[in-house]
């Protein structure tokens, strides 16, 4: 056990209470304990804005919903385990009748949505389609083997997830839609069934990007998924720091005919290194292996600073930096490609399948081979 574990466990010693250990009534805000064989989601319902649910090393087999504003919800790191429950009699919070469809709960003016669990997600934090839920940090916990999301997050502003491990979920690792001012910083995300992290403007309508008003995704580790990071639909964040490894594609930026365009992002100095894992296409995208950071459909995108290395496929997105005209032919245009340290990439460190009239540009890039030649 590491100091900072040591550490948190001292100071939970002065916390007191039958099933919630919590601090004195008397102040401002509470820290509630959870220990193994408690329930997590009770304490999050008894949590108020400024309170913290501290969960202490174990596992725990259940999801989470996180709906009050200002709440955080912290573990011990790896130590602390998020599982889907062992056994679950029923999933859905409905009811069926003889010859009906099944349907969620309904508040008024809503439709039936399911649970986080009956949805397949093992943290959710749900704010209001035209009121975000605001300040809500996850923090220090690994959360695996959901059969969709690990961490989902849904009208948020201000959401901060840091030093979440999300291993082995079915779709996303990590993943947040229709959200604002997000922090994703120091997570590890790996053998998740599509992104590692993800984030878009509107998962189901066709829509154009959203502006995420400044959104940091910082020194993450993206290991052994489909794509390293997802960014989908979005406009003004910045991508800064991460480690992205051994999947199919490292990064993908992804914009399409919608307006305004997807855009205004900064991608600066992160290392994508041999993400030559090979995934089948699906009805969105092509098979993919060996793709490094892929622009598509995209306009005034920075990529710069950056370390890209080491990746070798066929498919038509490979290659170490790739513009690719999105497949309902929208252009990127206004990116720009500067010093960046491309190496070993295959079939070349810069590809350009854009027009070579457009608009974008590449300078002083350090690379050895380009399509169409000339662009290192």
């Amino acid at each position: 056990m590491t100091k900072r574990h040591i550490t948190y466990l001292a100071c939970t010693t002065t916390l007191v209470g039958a099933f919630l250990g919590t601090t004195p009534a008397s102040a401002a805000h509470q820290t509630l304990v959870v220990r193994p064989g408690q329930s997590i989601q009770k304490a999050v319902d008894l949590a108020r804005a400024g309170d913290t649910v501290f969960v202490l090393p174990g596992t725990y087999y259940e999801t989470v919903t996180v709906k009050t504003a200002g709440v955080t919800l912290r573990g011990m790191g790896q130590l602390t385990v998020i599982q889907p429950p062992k056994k679950t009699k029923s999933v859905w919070l409905g009811t069926k009748l003889p010859g009906t469809k099944v349907t969620g709960t309904k508040l008024p003016g809503t439709k039936a949505s399911p649970t986080c669990l009956s949805a397949g997600n093992g943290i959710c934090v749900i704010g209001g389609k035209n009121k975000a839920l605001k300040d809500v940090t996850i923090a220090d916990l690994k959360v695996t083997g959901f059969a969709k999301t690990g961490v989902w997050a849904m009208g948020t502003d201000h959401l901060t997830v840091e030093r979440v491990t999300a291993d082995d979920n079915g779709q996303w690792g990590i993943a947040q839609e229709h959200s604002t001012r997000g922090v994703l910083r120091e997570n590890i995300a790996r053998n998740n069934g599509d992104a590692g992290l993800f984030l878009a403007n509107n998962v189901k309508a066709e829509q154009g990007a959203k502006d995420s008003k400044g959104t940091v995704v910082e020194r993450n580790r993206l290991a052994d998924n489909r794509i390293g990071l997802t960014v989908r639909r979005l406009r003004n964040l910045s991508v800064t720091d991460n480690y992205v490894t051994g999947n199919c594609a490292g990064v993908f930026v992804v914009g399409d005919e919608n307006k305004p365009k997807a855009g205004l992002i900064t991608v600066r100095g992160n290392r994508v290194e041999r993400n030559n894992k090979y995934c089948a296409k699906t009805a969105r995208l092509p098979y993919l292996q060996g793709s490094g950071i892929v622009l598509t459909g995209t306009e005034k995108a920075l990529v710069t600073g950056n370390t890209v290395v080491g990746h070798s496929g066929k498919s038509p997105l490979s290659g170490g930096i790739v513009l690719f005209k999105s497949f309902v032919g929208a252009t990127s245009t206004a990116n720009r490609i500067t010093g960046n340290t491309l190496e070993s990439n295959s079939p070349a460190d810069l590809v350009n399948q854009e027009n070579t009239k457009s608009d974008n540009t590449f300078d002083r890039n350090s690379c050895r081979a380009s399509k169409p030649a000339g662009l290192c």
